[in-house]
């Protein structure tokens, strides 16, 4: 059995040196298999596969935001409770965490398969060129989600308790599994959109056997016990509460890609849907690190704000926000010098290269301050403030996304949808910088002089 308590005595950068690798290594295998996947789809089947791709993935988005209501929720409060020195309470969590997710997934997948035909055509307006494509590739995904909840979203819980190897393994794994089966269902069994889905669920399935074996007979700190997986309301509640803000914002980025496909279908038609889901997948490939950097620092935050080490938790921060803005600052330069070379890898499209070049241009152009909006947000869950955190995650998608999308593009048309994903990333950094740098000084007070 491992011991956590290294988390408040090593020194900070080593530690987040320790855990954000391996952190930044899965999450950008994981970006790249969902990259990797989308290209395989644009080469191999077309440009309404791709479309088809692009119009699913508010569906998985929103599947991912209850893994992440538990996954995330459930790994901060076991961070705490070990810095608490509270191991029977850690692994209540545990417990009810699988138990929840479970319960959630059945339901969720069972409700989305039985109105999915209304959802694609009257509730989000899918092209009906898209809409076979579309229908064949969320009905797989759906059946295969309890897989992905289990496998990624408990797998924060390994890297929580101080084991950040595993967890990468984990992606890993999953990752090279789907790449592999994709290529072979897509290219040479010519599966088509269903293949690629079935690979994806395959991997996500060898995820989950893997993580729920480690905490059953691996060398995990905690471990899944019968008698913590009955629900106990106290402990859903701590999950829940934390997980709120991640889920919210998940939630918030569907209702964005709802709106952004449904708005960008009107003004510029498939082949512009098809290059808004090419940015998804860059901006997955720039914001990976940059969420790895995020989910290294989670147990350090937690757990030394547990411990009430207030200056560990501050040097944790500065250091994230630092490393995550140099990501974010990479990460614009490639795109803004090589836009046309990124859409090629996808499709050749001329329509679809004219499109995707000036939207990339103008929607990621403030790119470089969107890192530190992203560890500010895991800050304030890591810290315990659900409430801040569930503000800050949401307030650019709710309060200045969507109605900028809808103000913008009356003005301007498709470049007014562009806009408003720029407008809305600063407008955002500009108001969590401002709660961030005030929440800094009152844990300043806190520390012993």
């Amino acid at each position: 059995m491992r011991d956590a308590s290294f988390l408040g005595t090593q020194p900070v950068s080593r530690l987040l040196w320790k855990f954000s690798v391996p952190a930044i290594t899965g999450t950008v295998i994981t970006a790249l298999y969902n990259v990797v996947d989308s290209i395989f789809v644009g080469q191999g089947i077309g440009e309404l596969a791709l479309t088809a791709v692009t119009v699913a993935f508010p569906v998985q988005t929103l599947l991912m935001a209850f893994g992440m209501l538990i996954g995330v929720g459930s790994a901060n409060i076991i961070s705490i409770r070990l810095g608490q020195g509270r191991t029977d309470r850690a692994e209540g969590i545990l417990g009810n965490a699988f138990t929840l997710m479970f319960a959630i997934m059945v339901v969720t997948t069972g409700l989305f398969l039985w109105y999915l035909d209304s959802l694609l055509q009257d509730f989000m307006g899918v092209d009906p060129a898209v809409l076979p494509y579309a229908h064949d590739f969320i009905s797989i995904i759906l059946v295969g989600s309890v897989f992905q909840h289990i496998g990624f979203g408990i797998n924060n819980v390994i890297r929580a308790q101080g084991d950040p190897r595993t967890a990468l393994a984990t992606q890993i794994i999953a990752g090279i599994i789907n790449v592999i089966l994709n290529y072979l269902f897509v290219f040479i069994f010519q599966w088509g959109i269903s293949g690629s889905a079935l690979a994806t669920v395959l991997a996500q399935a060898v995820a989950a056997v893997w993580v729920t074996w480690y905490f059953i007979w691996g060398p995990a700190v905690l471990k899944l016990r019968w008698k913590y997986l009955r629900p106990r309301l106290h402990s859903i509640l701590d999950i829940v509460k934390i997980g709120c803000s991640p889920f919210m914002m998940q939630l918030a980025a569907t209702a964005v890609m709802v709106v952004f496909n449904v708005k960008i279908q009107f003004y510029g038609g498939v082949t512009a849907v098809a290059a808004y889901g090419i940015i998804n997948r860059l901006m997955m490939l720039i914001f990976m690190p940059v969420v790895g950097i995020s989910m290294g620092a989670q147990p350090i935050l937690g757990f030394n704000f547990g411990a009430r080490k207030y200056d560990r938790v501050l040097h944790t921060l500065r250091l994230a926000l630092l490393a995550a803005t140099g990501v974010s600052i990479l990460g614009f330069i490639i795109a803004e010098v090589f836009p046309q070379e990124i859409i090629r890898i996808f499709n050749d499209s001329p329509d679809l290269l004219r499109v995707g070049v000036r939207a990339m241009r103008i929607y990621l152009v403030m790119t470089p301050v969107v890192g530190s909006s992203i560890i500010a947000g895991n800050y304030f869950q890591a810290v315990n403030k659900p409430l801040f955190s569930l503000f800050f995650t949401i307030n650019r998608q709710v309060f200045f996304l969507i109605p900028c999308v809808y103000l913008f593009s009356s003005f301007l048309g498709l470049d007014g949808i562009w806009l408003a994903g720029a407008v809305s990333d600063g407008a955002a950094f500009i108001v969590t910088t401002a709660a961030l740098v005030y929440n800094v000084r009152q844990m300043k007070k806190r520390i012993p002089a």
